[in-house]
């Protein structure tokens, strides 16, 4: 049989959406939270199930672009790991990492889109533009790609490919990272190979780029701590304005980094991590349940993150144009 995730029956629920008092839709999955030091604090669901990450896997693909030789900082290293919204800010600063080594945005190996962001797709729109793979919201994670292969030499044609040094080497870092095997390779929807690893596994590596230091004395802790510093620097590069992941970082200085099909991975400031996949996909109650349970475990202010569940425009379910419910987490 092939890899697979976890069935409904290993699920547990996460969040409930609430209309007028009635419960309409409840959301199950898994979530595994650890400690700052790396020990097991919850579990909920099967955090030993598999997983594809998707987009939650971009820091660790980030930090192999950089240890493979991309130089990046700041924003352009905010914007390596990124699922942004193509603005022209973000769409400028994906510019910028492609010239620094001679490359234009027809390098990119991602699918033209429309960006995400409603103001700047009508802007574009109205000014008779067309979708490009410089919106499209894995483009910064290409760009790194392709700069680190500049860096080190390698070809940039193929750099897509599953047995491209530069994915031979991301793949490396993964693993190294995760503490555990790669179970799978798929292609993701940007077109570029993405990595079953457990929930557990996940959660392992999220916690060791959450924790890293720039003056560790390993190359890749210190690649990963100044990862982690770009995106506090930098929240609106990671997502965009109004989206969860910006919105997270902003109020309560965490590391946070969604997956498509419900993945959600955060790191709170004393290093407590959470990773959770949503069974049904949806990633509208990820951040909420995330910045739950890290609560829960003493990381966060339970009143902060209370208030912010019960007044955030992210989590309203309207009716009529008014709000008549909230999605509440349920862990």
């Amino acid at each position: 049989m092939s890899a697979e995730t976890f069935a409904a029956q290993d699920a547990a629920e996460l969040a409930v959406v609430e209309r007028g008092g009635f419960v309409e839709s409840r959301h199950a999955g898994a979530a595994v939270v650890l400690r700052p030091d790396g020990e097991v604090a919850a579990i909920v669901g099967r955090p030993e199930a598999l997983v594809l990450p998707r987009s939650a896997l971009k820091p660790l693909q980030a930090i192999g672009s950089v240890t493979a030789g991309a130089s990046l900082e700041g924003e352009r290293l905010a914007l390596s790991t990124a699922s942004h919204t193509g603005t022209d800010r973000h769409a400028a600063v994906v510019r910028d990492m492609l010239g620094s080594v001679g490359l234009s945005e027809d390098a990119l190996g991602c699918p033209a889109q429309w960006p995400s962001d409603s103001a700047t797709r009508d802007a574009m729109v109205r000014d008779r533009f067309e979708p490009s793979r410089v919106r499209m919201n894995c483009s910064g994670k290409h760009a790194a790609m392709l700069v680190a292969c500049v860096a080190a030499g390698w070809p940039v044609d193929g750099y897509l490919d599953v047995a491209h040094p530069l994915q031979v080497h991301i793949r490396e870092v993964v693993e190294r990272l995760a503490g555990e095997r790669v179970a799978a390779t798929v292609i993701d929807g940007c077109g570029a190979p993405v990595h079953a690893l457990t929930l557990s596994g996940l959660a392992r590596a999220i916690h060791r780029v959450g924790s890293s230091s720039e003056r560790s004395p390993f190359a890749m802790h210190r690649v990963a701590g100044a990862l982690v510093r770009a995106v506090r620097e930098h929240p609106w590069a990671v997502d965009g304005p109004g989206r969860p992941d910006t919105i997270a970082v902003e109020r309560f200085g965490v590391y946070a980094k969604y997956g498509a099909e419900g993945v959600q991975t955060m790191v709170a400031p004393d290093g407590t991590t959470v990773a959770l996949k949503v069974l049904d996909g949806s990633t509208r109650a990820g951040v909420l349940v995330a910045l739950t349970l890290l609560a829960r475990a003493g990381a966060l202010s339970a009143d902060a993150v209370d208030a912010f569940a019960r007044t955030h425009p992210l989590f309203e379910v309207q009716g009529g144009g008014v709000e008549v419910g909230r999605i509440r987490a349920s862990v």
